[in-house]
């Protein structure tokens, strides 16, 4: 897209250049060359004072499967109550920050069987 509005920008400096060189005393000519040179600089300029980056949220959601009830979750080092706030995703797998002391460590599903 960006290339398209400078060649398109390009062409419309050209235009302008062949009216205000072929003008031949002819005012209308001259404005017209004018118009077209603005048109081109407005072009350039709103090209370049658009924002280049955008800003992307990544949403991972985290399906727990089995029962898992996370307001009795405890920590496994310290018998600590462990909210949601204290899930991470590492590598693919949920991990447990324990803020009392301090113990990381991984979610593992028990077997179904």
């Amino acid at each position: 897209m960006k290339t398209v509005i400078y060649i398109i920008a390009a062409a419309l400096l050209f235009l302008g250049l062949i009216f205000i060189v072929g003008m031949q005393g002819q005012l209308g000519r001259l404005i017209v060359g004018v118009v077209l040179w603005g048109a081109a600089g407005a072009l350039i300029y709103m090209m370049r004072m658009r924002p280049t980056q955008t800003q992307v949220t990544h949403v991972q959601k985290i399906d727990l499967t089995g029962d898992v009830s996370l307001e009795q979750m405890k920590c496994q080092s310290c018998g600590g109550a462990l909210g949601k706030e204290y899930l991470t995703v590492k590598a693919g797998a949920i991990f447990v920050d324990c803020p009392y002391c301090g113990a990381s460590y991984q979610i593992e599903e028990a077997p179904k069987w």
